[in-house]
């Protein structure tokens, strides 16, 4: 007996299934592959990280800490300008330490959970994980947006710090001084971006819910950070150790008030800093003979927290 022709379909045998052409056309172009996928993804991430694409509430932070990281080159550049005088008021490499840990503090917190929270959340994950893109190509695009977010919060405002500097100082050579000062601290800046970006990505990757994932970035790096301070003030005694300039004149810092500043990932950085040459007044004492510490330090802080990172999206069911 023979079977009716369906219009517009391939026909099957009977008890066969039936293909039907409804008018799709098939994609012909070129496939862009992995790379152009982690790119976009990247690219994407690091717009995300300052609110762009976005309705206005999700700028308010980024905008709001980038004006405040700013405001002491515009002060310098200001306070040069009238004074006519050729010294900084800020440095490089250290920036106002206080002030940029604070500031990256609320940035990395706020905007952490902005990068992998909602993925988290909204369960897209899978779409994101289907071929050709792996599992690894999704932390590494993260990562790299983040970093280069932190890095924009962080030297942007050391790049106008040096700008607003050369721009009242005279001659050559002191313009080339300018320079070679600056350099130094732009590398310091990528330092911090690089640790904070892992820190922050790994504590922000442990839930899907935004307040946990924001809380648990805060929470660490704040109680980290006033933990150093009160064990230091603890430490710090009239004798012993080896001596450090205070308020009050000259004190002495014992060996454990150095090794307090391995506690936090900020005084982690700002002993590295010292420790590989850096000669302004820091967040931390001077670690004198525990710099190797805290180098090694910075590599524990960086490998625990890529690997924490880069393991929550091995796993086959990412929720």
């Amino acid at each position: 007996m023979a079977t009716d022709r369906i219009p517009g379909s391939i026909q099957a045998m009977p008890g066969t299934g039936v293909i039907h052409d409804i008018g799709y056309q098939s994609y012909e172009g070129r496939r862009l592959g992995r790379l152009a996928i982690v790119t976009a993804l990247c690219l994407h991430s690091l717009r995300s990280a300052f609110g762009f694409g976005r309705g206005v509430k999700a700028k308010i932070v980024p905008a709001l800490t980038f004006v405040i990281m700013c405001a002491p080159a515009v002060i310098n550049a200001v306070a040069m300008a009238l004074n006519h005088d050729h010294a900084r008021l800020v440095s490089y490499d250290t920036y106002v330490g206080t002030l940029r840990v604070l500031v990256t503090l609320v940035f990395v917190a706020a905007q952490a959970p902005e990068l992998v929270a909602r993925d988290l959340r909204s369960r897209v994950l899978p779409l994101y994980f289907a071929r050709p893109i792996r599992r690894s190509d999704y932390p590494t695009a993260k990562y790299a947006a983040f970093v280069l977010a932190c890095l924009a919060m962080i030297d942007l405002p050391v790049l106008l710090l040096y700008i607003g500097t050369i721009l009242q100082v005279h001659g050559g050579s002191e313009v080339w001084a300018q320079t070679r000062a600056a350099v130094p601290g732009l590398l310091v800046g990528l330092m911090w971006a690089v640790l904070l970006a892992a820190v922050g990505l790994a504590l922000a990757s442990v839930s899907g819910r935004r307040a946990f994932s924001t809380g648990s970035v805060a929470i660490f790096l704040f109680l980290t950070w006033t933990l150093v301070g009160v064990l230091s003030r603890i430490s710090v005694t009239s004798s012993g150790g080896s001596s450090a300039s205070g308020p009050g004149g000259v004190v002495r810092v014992t060996g454990a008030a150095h090794l307090f500043g391995l506690v936090s990932p900020f005084t982690v950085l700002d002993g590295v800093r010292q420790w590989l040459g850096g000669t302004s007044p820091g967040i931390v004492s001077a670690p004198g003979r525990y710099g190797v510490a805290y180098g090694v330090m910075l590599l524990v802080f960086l490998g625990a927290s890529l690997a924490g990172f880069f393991l929550r999206y091995a796993r086959t069911d990412v929720g």
